[in-house]
């Protein structure tokens, strides 16, 4: 029986390794995308059936001719986890135009350029799962997220006016909402002092998406927030 292909846009070392692992582990054939090729060729030769695709989801000709590759060895995707969401930090009056021009284009542009590689077919096939990987970010401004909030902001949007239009034609979309710090070897050296309840575990807010690509059309979810119980909301 072939494996039904999930694509992960954004994968490194923390969730976007969880992410495919999780998506293996539920019987998918999983492409991995990332700008440099270095970790996820060896995190794919790990997993059965995945493939490393270098991609820059800033510049659409790059996701174009990722997902084109993707198409002609794996098949069409019946799940894309957009994961890409890296930004600058900062306020209003330190932040460059290019800095927020580059949150926009990761975090919403890119976003744009994967989904509508995937559509087609999955608007043929009437069924599919578009997961975006968002942050709560997207609901407030802080004083130090000037680039960043409003790109996710973007991105929020961007998710909820697809789920309207691609719900009926038997797509799901959701938005997969973090509001934590994830548990990575760089945020532990950055506070040695938090305990391990502190932290967001990748592969536990893996299973949160493979829960929403598997979720019967009767009762979709759109948005689930995840967050360990010490986080403050």
């Amino acid at each position: 029986m072939t494996r039904p292909v999930c694509v992960v846009v954004g994968v490194g070392e923390g969730n976007g390794a969880a992410l495919a692992r999780a998506f293996t582990g539920a019987g998918y054939s999983v492409a991995l995308l990332a700008r440099r090729t270095a970790f996820t060729t060896e995190l794919a030769r790990a997993l059965p059936g995945a493939h490393a695709y270098a991609c820059d989801v800033s510049d659409p000709s790059s996701v174009a001719s990722a997902f084109a590759a993707i198409r002609g060895e794996m098949g069409h995707p019946a799940t894309l986890v957009y994961n890409a969401g890296s930004g600058s930090w900062g306020d209003v009056e330190s932040t460059s135009l290019d800095a927020f021009e580059s949150s926009w284009r990761v975090n919403a542009l890119g976003a744009l350029a994967a989904s509508q590689e995937v559509i087609p077919a999955m608007k043929a096939a009437g069924s599919g799962n578009i997961i975006f990987i968002g942050a709560t970010a997207s609901l407030r401004g802080g004083p130090q997220t000037a680039a960043f909030a409003p790109a996710k902001a973007a991105q929020r949007s961007l998710a909820e006016s697809m789920a309207r239009s691609l719900w009926p034609r038997g797509v799901h979309v959701s938005l997969l909402m973090i509001d934590a710090v994830v548990d990575l070897p760089s945020t532990r050296r950055n506070m040695p002092d938090k305990p391990d309840s502190y932290f967001l575990r990748p592969d536990d807010m893996a299973q949160t998406a493979v829960f929403l690509a598997s979720q019967p059309p009767s009762a979709w979810t759109f948005e689930v927030t995840v967050r360990p119980f010490g986080e403050k909301w």
